[in-house]
């Protein structure tokens, strides 16, 4: 009877994930965005997607993973709230954007929670990881990482900025080039939907990102730049 129950609860859990509240869908698009320090929640569940991969059988938790796309759109958004925090001249913030938003222009960039019940098979930079990362997209691109860099201890950045950060999970950056050796982007232009999938013996899961058309527009906390050199130079120093 117990164990009827607990299956119920982590099927419960597990539908859950898929039929919470629809996820919002994205804009690749670039361009000036008018943020102010108090829009990066938004911004940052807007840009946030996780999934849980439960196996019902066993009552076991083969794969929490939870991971935020850092876009051109969530760059901004990341970047006028560290101004902020940190008190950042005008010259430094430009400066910090530019590097920031350059970073998008050869590399789609990934920061990657991860949990599970065999803690040792979720640290993907480990030989005996359970699974393998690929970029994937609607019209079956699919695309291995360039790097995979393991936060063996997060800071105060990763744990404020990326709330969903715990000791109880490994916590990586990922990085996939934008575009194949055949000059092919990775994530095609048309597009529906890009995403991360995570595969293995234990089993497979995807994260999500739909693509709408939408631009994200708002209030800016400082002078919108004209352009990417005016706009990129906010950011001294941090690897997004």
């Amino acid at each position: 009877m117990a164990r009827r129950l607990w299956c119920s609860a982590l099927f419960l859990l597990a539908a859950g994930v898929g039929f919470a509240c629809s996820e919002p869908k994205v804009s690749l698009n670039k361009g000036v965005r008018e943020y102010t320090d108090s829009d990066y929640p938004q911004v940052l569940e807007r840009w946030t997607r996780s999934k849980s991969l439960v196996a019902i059988s066993e009552l076991d938790n083969l794969l929490t993973v939870t991971s935020t796309f850092e876009s051109w759109d969530f760059r901004w958004a990341y970047v006028v709230k560290y101004a902020n925090d940190y008190r950042l001249t005008v010259e430094q913030r430009r400066t910090l954007l530019e590097k920031t938003l350059a970073e998008t222009q050869d590399s789609h960039r990934f920061y990657v929670t991860l949990y599970g019940t065999k803690v040792r098979w979720t640290d993907l930079t480990k030989p005996q990881t359970a699974w393998i990362v690929r970029l994937i997209d609607d019209e079956g691109n699919e695309t291995a990482p360039t790097a995979i860099e393991l936060i063996s201890r997060p800071g105060p950045l990763e744990i404020r900025y990326f709330p969903y950060t715990t000791v109880w999970r490994h916590v990586f950056r990922i990085r996939f080039p934008t575009t194949t050796p055949d000059g092919r982007p990775t994530i095609a232009s048309d597009a529906r939907w890009f995403g991360l999938r995570f595969a293995g013996a234990e089993g497979n899961e995807e994260l999500r990102w739909e693509i709408g058309e939408e631009n994200a527009t708002k209030r800016t906390a400082f002078a919108a730049p004209r352009s990417l050199a005016d706009a990129a130079a906010l950011h001294p120093g941090e690897d997004l």
